[in-house]
């Protein structure tokens, strides 16, 4: 098997283009983090015109995906978690080809986790996980139980990532795993959840007692990336200024929930301003010192 892998890699790792080769070999009988296949190669390239090519292949019944990604791509989807997968790949895949030792250095960055980069990654799942509380409680107040314990799992989830990033770790595809290991604490919450027998009123009400005693714990140290933004300068933002703003692209379209949240935490205050027209008033935001 591991001639016929040779043969669909080596002409890639002759190319001056290519600046790695990882392979990530099928674990258990389901891996969601090789998406079921058997074995995934990942071709990291200088540049590249399509910036993530994917080819699948079968060899001796085995199911093979190639996956071609330009470097600048591969950087973006480990800073803002857009494709858990690569980040895995990179960290526990089997270097096969590194030209000028590329992929040892990129994985040394890894295994680091510079803080700006684990700052943007809490900021991401912090702006997620507020969501997802807020429409939990929506729901629970609302009356609709059943979809507010299925706001509550997907918080969960989110909380469980932030547990690893703290830990300084990239949160791999099976997060609870991790989670296990290193945040005893946190995956008490999420077994607490799976074991609890009570209604599901009672479970829904218990869980959100739990979220938020522990958002507020980390509350100050996930928003420190957009915090340290806004407080670049003393006049307030709008909302349209800090959503264009590009370093806060990636939590973007949750950038909504988590100002709401912040403001009521008190670590952001609302500036209400005067327009052109005497009812209404803009919107703007402002980091509390």
């Amino acid at each position: 098997m591991d001639d016929m892998l040779r043969q669909l890699y080596q002409q890639r790792a002759s190319n001056p283009n290519t600046l790695g080769i990882l392979m990530m070999e099928k674990r258990r009988r389901v891996s969601p983090e090789t998406d079921n296949f058997d074995y995934i190669l990942l071709v990291i390239v200088q540049a590249a015109t399509d910036k993530w090519a994917v080819e699948h292949y079968l060899i001796n019944e085995k199911l093979v995906a190639v996956h071609i990604v330009d470097k600048e791509l591969l950087t973006q989807w480990i800073r803002t978690s857009r494709y858990r997968r690569a980040s895995e790949w990179m960290i526990n895949g089997k270097v096969l080809f590194d030209r000028n030792e590329y992929v040892k250095n990129l994985k040394e960055r890894l295994r680091l986790f510079p803080m700006d980069t684990r700052k943007l990654r809490l900021a991401i799942e912090f702006s997620k996980i507020t969501r997802s509380y807020s429409e939990a409680k929506n729901l629970y107040e609302t009356g609709d139980y059943l979809d507010a314990y299925s706001a509550v799992v997907q918080s969960l989830h989110y909380l469980g990532r932030i547990a690893v990033i703290e830990k300084g770790f990239f949160p791999e595809v099976v997060v609870w795993n991790q989670v296990k290991r290193i945040d005893p604490e946190v995956y008490k919450i999420y077994e607490e959840l799976l074991r609890n027998t009570e209604e599901l009123k009672k479970r829904v009400e218990l869980m959100l007692i739990a979220l938020d005693f522990a958002l507020n714990e980390r509350t100050e140290v996930c928003s420190q990336h957009l915090i340290e933004i806004m407080s670049e300068r003393k006049e307030p933002w709008l909302f349209a200024e800090l959503k264009t703003e590009k370093r806060i692209e990636p939590y973007m379209y949750d950038l909504v929930s988590m100002l709401e949240y912040l403001t009521e935490k008190s670590l952001v205050k609302v500036v209400e301003e005067a327009t052109d027209y005497e009812v209404i008033l803009a919107r703007k935001y402002s980091v509390i010192e």
